[in-house]
C-alpha cells in the first residue's frame, strides 16, 4: 500500500489505484414489513475503503469490492431489518431508528473486510397504494377529531360566556326590581 506522495516504483510491478474517498451506493428494493406488506424502499450507504487494508481488499475481494461485498451485504441488511418493523414505521420517527439499526448491522461485517461504513440513509419509502390510502384516511380522521375537540371547546366557552351574561342581566333585574315600587311607577307615569 502506497500512501499519498511521491514513490519510486519498480517498473515490473503493476500499481492498482483504489479510491479511499467516501463513496455512495444506492439500493432500491421491494422489502417485506412486519405485517407482510411489500414496501418499495430506497436506501443509500456512505462508505469508504480503509487505506491500511486496501491491499488486503484487493487480494481477497478484488477491485470490484462494491459489487462483490458491499451491495449484497446492504441488500441483506435492508431486507432483514425492515422485516422486523411495521410499514408505518418508515413514515414516523422510527425511521431514524431503522437507519441506525441498518448501520449497526452493516458496520461489523464490512469493517472486518476493510470497508468503513459512515452512514446509512433512508431516502424514500413507498407503501402499497391501499395502505397509503388507509394511512391518509386515518390521519384525516385524526385531524377531524382534533377539529371537533376545538369546536366543542369553543362552544363550551361560548356557553360559559352566555351563562355569565345571563347571570349579570338577572342580577341587574333584581336590583332594579327592588327599587321599583307602585308609588315610584305612578310618579314616573
Amino acid at each position: 500500500t502506497l500512501t499519498a506522495g511521491m514513490h519510486l516504483i519498480n517498473p515490473l510491478l503493476k500499481i492498482h489505484k483504489m479510491a479511499i474517498r467516501t463513496q455512495e451506493v444506492t439500493e432500491e428494493a421491494n422489502v417485506p414489513s412486519k405485517e407482510g406488506l411489500s414496501v418499495h424502499l430506497s436506501v443509500s450507504l456512505l462508505f469508504s475503503l480503509d487505506p491500511q487494508k486496501a491491499a488486503q481488499v484487493y487480494k481477497t475481494i478484488g477491485p470490484d469490492y462494491l459489487r462483490v461485498v458491499v451491495t449484497p451485504q446492504l441488500r441483506s441488511v435492508v431486507r432483514g431489518v425492515t422485516a422486523s418493523y411495521e410499514a408505518k414505521a418508515l413514515y414516523t420517527s422510527e425511521r431514524e431508528a431503522i437507519a441506525n439499526e441498518m448501520f449497526s448491522h452493516l458496520q461489523a461485517p464490512l469493517l472486518e473486510r476493510g470497508i468503513t461504513v459512515e452512514k446509512v440513509l433512508l431516502r424514500s419509502a413507498t407503501l402499497p397504494p391501499i395502505l397509503a390510502t388507509a394511512i391518509e384516511k386515518k390521519l384525516e380522521a385524526e385531524q377531524q377529531s382534533e377539529q371537533m375537540k376545538f369546536v366543542l371547546n369553543k362552544e363550551t366557552q361560548e356557553a360559559d360566556r352566555k351563562r355569565i351574561e345571563a347571570q349579570g342581566i338577572a342580577d341587574f333585574q333584581k336590583i332594579v326590581t327592588t327599587g321599583l315600587t307602585d308609588l315610584f311607577l305612578r310618579w314616573k307615569g
